[in-house]
């Protein structure tokens, strides 16, 4: 008989007033019986209506009656038989509005956490010996991935599954993306990453880094001399958008980009064990109302910052961070002023940050996103003192590949133009997916673009 539970069962965190000081994951995840517990709150439903809410079609109900009847190692081969990357899905990926959103256990309680789920059969097989798949015979083609986030692995593990020779070419000096220098420890253990990236790597994908294509190499010598029948573009937006305010340029300011790759890639917490600082001093304020916003206030916490200020425009009903991210923020003591906008940045004689000036706002009517409208409240205008702003706004991608590439379509912001069906590009053999095609978005989508665009470029192939 399933658990008729209205709710989920809470997974194990740190205390909040422990976990704002460290960089240590603040979700302990489920044991093993609270994921059988768990899982028998799935009630198997037979047109399974999560598995259309996942973008990378994960067999959900097949899985968690897996886990129901404790076999983690099984459940873990029917997620990886559509998800490259179980460990990190489970945990930054938003299951409330995708795979979660459409259990029927949410229409009268709590949906089951297919997330946490997920989570912990991904953790169970990696530190329970879970075998890799060995690596695959070559079907004599060749495919280059431009980019080692989340759509490039996922591209490049489906088709190394497939039978191509499939090589990453990855800018920085490590893969990952978003994954390694985006997202917090305190969220995505860097390890896990790398232990994700090592499975991929056993599979036969091949990664070569510090490789800027349009630099080290151009898209028009992949697909020639190189000898790679196809490429997939997976480059990401690490392009930081500004607020054009005055007072930007000022020290102390930093995209998010830049205070987050500082943070996670380099290190900077563990500074001066590492050659990367990075300035918090005593109160920051991070300037957006998305998930990297509550990234960068919460590290900002943990580095020392007596008060962070989380500044948006709009109401908190209207912010595009996921809930659970918002709950932890307040719970650490992030402080949220809504309705809050910057005008202008204030500096002192040396080019120091020492305050930001902003204006309340209301909202007016729904804009083309849909959400209300953010309208300045006359007489409003009031100073922050701050000596640390961080601008986490969005990202573009950055036009490197787009000028380097003739042919190449893309939007005015620079955003790739592909067909929504298949990911192919203006060019011939080109496919591109993920936030290099969509904007800053969420990991999850970035894979399933990546599946998308692999699912095309091998049928493209396979005719030849």
């Amino acid at each position: 008989m399933p658990n008729m539970r209205l709710t989920k069962l809470p997974a194990r965190e740190q205390d909040p007033n422990v976990r704002n000081c460290n960089f240590e994951e603040v979700s302990q995840g489920y044991d093993e019986a609270m994921a059988i517990d768990e899982a028998k709150r799935c009630l198997n439903c037979k047109n399974k209506p999560c598995v259309n809410g996942c973008p990378v079609n994960v067999r959900i109900p097949e899985f968690i009656q897996l886990v129901i009847e404790g076999k983690f190692m099984e459940a873990n081969e029917v997620i990886r038989s559509t998800n490259a990357l179980p460990a990190v899905c489970g945990r930054v990926c938003p299951q409330e509005t995708q795979c979660e959103e459409k259990c029927v256990r949410g229409i009268k309680g709590e949906p089951v956490a297919i997330g946490r789920l997920e989570r912990f059969v991904a953790d169970y097989a990696m530190t329970h010996g879970a075998v890799s798949a060995k690596p695959l015979p070559d079907n004599g083609k060749k495919v280059a991935i431009v980019g080692g986030g989340p759509a490039g692995l996922t591209c490049a593990g489906d088709l190394r599954k497939l039978g191509y020779g499939v090589t990453i070419f990855e800018a920085l000096h490590t893969p990952g993306g978003v994954l390694v220098y985006g997202i917090p420890e305190f969220r995505l253990p860097k390890q896990l990453v790398r232990d994700e990236i090592r499975i991929l790597e056993d599979l036969g994908v091949k990664i070569e880094t510090n490789m800027v294509v349009g630099r080290s190499i151009t898209l028009d010598e992949l697909l020639g001399e190189e000898g790679y029948g196809a490429v997939f573009v997976g480059s990401g937006a690490g392009l930081p958008r500004f607020q054009g305010i005055p007072g930007e340029n000022l020290n102390g300011v930093y995209s998010a980009n830049e205070f987050l790759t500082r943070i996670n890639l380099m290190k900077a917490y563990s500074f001066p064990e590492t050659d990367t600082p990075v300035q918090v001093g005593k109160n920051a304020a991070v300037v957006g109302g998305g998930n990297v916003a509550m990234d960068a206030a919460r590290s900002a916490k943990r580095l020392g910052a007596e008060n962070v200020y989380i500044v948006y425009r709009r109401g908190e009903a209207e912010m595009p961070a996921r809930v659970e991210e918002v709950h932890h923020a307040k719970e650490e003591g992030i402080i949220f002023k809504m309705l809050t906008n910057p005008t202008e940045i204030l500096g002192d004689a040396s080019g120091h940050v020492v305050g930001m000036t902003c204006v309340e706002m209301d909202l007016g009517e729904p804009d083309a996103s849909g959400r209300r409208r953010p309208i300045i409240k006359a007489g409003s205008e009031h100073v922050i003192d701050v000596d640390t702003v961080v601008i986490a706004i969005g990202n573009s991608p950055n036009p490197l590949i787009k000028n380097t590439t003739p042919g190449l379509n893309t939007e005015k912001w620079g955003g790739i133009i592909v067909d929504e069906c298949t990911g192919k590009t203006s060019r011939d053999h080109v496919y591109a997916g993920g936030d290099t095609v969509t904007g800053a978005a969420t990991v999850i989508l970035a894979m399933g673009a990546g599946k998308t665009a692999a699912a095309a470029i091998h049928e493209e192939l396979s005719k030849k």
